[in-house]
């Protein structure tokens, strides 16, 4: 059954989303907290210890506009033409004289604000010289001298983002095993140990040891699953010689009103042992890598027909069994053998666990898009907890409600239809009909 989706962001389950995140929000902050602390450290420090030499500079300006203590207009141009970021401002009782008069006034202390300095009258000292003959000359930085390069922000802030940017890289090349122990612990999962978990042999950190370590738990898996396989063939084949023997001298035995009884139910016993070596047996030979198809043209309604003739000949409920075909079912290349297997596994379950329900199971074979082929089987019966639905498929599993000898065999039937499904490249899909239990097995088209 496919998960739901879920509703949480996805960031908040992606590593690599949420580590790119940290280092942009790092990066900014970063660059905010350098920017804001340079800024304060340089106007809160440097404006006290730079103040004397700024105000002997100004006084040297002063001298040099008014060098016999009277304004001079030429020498004042002169000294803008080679400071062209300074501005002069002459007022007086005979000179009034801007360099800049295009700028407000006074523009100095109107764009630095004079708060950072305390008071106007602080200012006034730093910028403002009075000469003997009573003429105020006022210095100020004209801003349209200055070259202003606003993209200096934006080419820091780019090459901010760039060394970020080579961080998280590297950061992710750092945890790039990550996405190889996922992979590789998804296929020993799912039972396929073929591929270890490639890991460079130059990465010798933890990740490269985790990875080492996954690899050689899933050689031990399967190690121990190989084992136990090897072991499950082992006494199936060494049972097969005893029951043939077993049923030979049941079937010898003398038939008389006192045997007969015993007779028939130890023939049942020794029929249900060899059937539950048979499903073991072939649910390892199509457990295996290298499960082989004999497959073959067949007809689906025909195959259908005679795996519920062949039930009743030992069941008669199984004649109750309603058959819905569609019309027009093209035959199929099929291994007959499995599929068989299959469907008398399906209806064999659907009969035990619906045998007292009013309706009787039916079997519905289907036409599925691209010359797909579908067989559902669906009993009425009292069904499976929806907290068991997941495990009905799984080797030895039986629901709590079918422990007892009648009700259950032993967890082999819907195991085997999924690895049949499986074989042929399809899928065996198990839902509560309610009432009863419903079990599809899609089968695709084969060229």
């Amino acid at each position: 059954m496919k998960p739901a989706a879920d509703p949480r962001p996805r960031w908040r389950h992606s590593l690599k989303l949420r580590l790119l995140g940290v280092f942009l929000l790092l990066a900014f902050l970063v660059a905010f907290i350098f920017i804001g602390g340079a800024q304060k450290a340089f106007t809160l420090g440097w404006k006290e210890a730079g103040r004397p030499l700024l105000m002997d500079y100004v006084t040297r300006l002063a001298n040099d506009v008014a060098p016999q203590g009277r304004p001079d207009v030429e020498k004042a141009r002169a000294l803008v033409e080679r400071l062209p970021i300074v501005t002069i401002d002459i007022t007086g009782p005979v000179v009034q004289w801007r360099s800049h008069p295009a700028l407000p006034r006074p523009h100095w202390r109107k764009d630095s604000g004079a708060d950072d300095w305390n008071d106007d009258e602080t200012w006034r000292a730093l910028v403002q010289r009075r000469t003997a003959d009573g003429h105020v000359i006022e210095f100020g930085l004209n801003d349209a001298a200055i070259e202003r390069r606003p993209r200096l922000f934006v080419f820091a802030l780019a090459a901010l983002l760039v060394v970020t940017g080579l961080a998280f890289w590297y950061v992710r090349r750092l945890l790039s095993p990550l996405d190889a122990i996922r992979a590789g612990a998804m296929r020993f999962g799912a039972g396929d140990f073929s591929q270890p978990i490639a890991v460079p042999a130059r990465r010798c950190d933890e990740l490269g040891q985790l990875a080492q370590t996954v690899n050689t738990m899933g050689q031990d898996i399967e190690q121990m699953l190989q084992a136990q396989r090897a072991l499950l063939l082992a006494i199936s084949h060494e049972l097969r010689s005893p029951l043939t023997r077993a049923r030979l001298n049941t079937e010898l035995l003398p038939e008389s009103p006192e045997v007969n009884p015993q007779r028939e139910a130890l023939l049942r016993d020794l029929g249900e042992m060899a059937r539950l070596i048979s499903d073991l047996l072939e649910s390892e030979r199509l457990a295996g890598r290298h499960a082989a198809l004999n497959r073959e043209p067949t007809e689906p309604a025909t195959l259908a027909r005679e795996v519920i003739a062949e039930l009743a000949a030992t069941r008669p409920e199984a004649r109750r069994i309603g058959l819905r075909l569609d019309e027009g079912l093209p035959p199929a290349l099929l291994d007959r053998v499995r599929v068989r297997l299959l469907l008398r596994n399906l209806l064999d379950n659907a009969l035990r666990h619906g045998a007292e329900a009013a309706t009787p199971p039916e079997l519905r074979v289907e036409r599925v898009d691209a010359g797909g082929l579908r067989f559902v089987v669906r009993d009425h019966g009292p069904g499976v907890p929806d907290d068991q639905i997941a495990h009905l498929a799984q080797a030895f599993y039986r629901p709590d409600s079918a422990r007892t000898r009648h009700a259950g065999g032993v967890g082999l039937g819907l195991y085997l239809c999924r690895l049949v499904a499986q074989a042929h490249g399809g899928r065996c899909e198990i839902r509560n009909a309610r009432p009863g239990l419903e079990v599809s097995v899609t089968l695709p088209a084969q060229a």
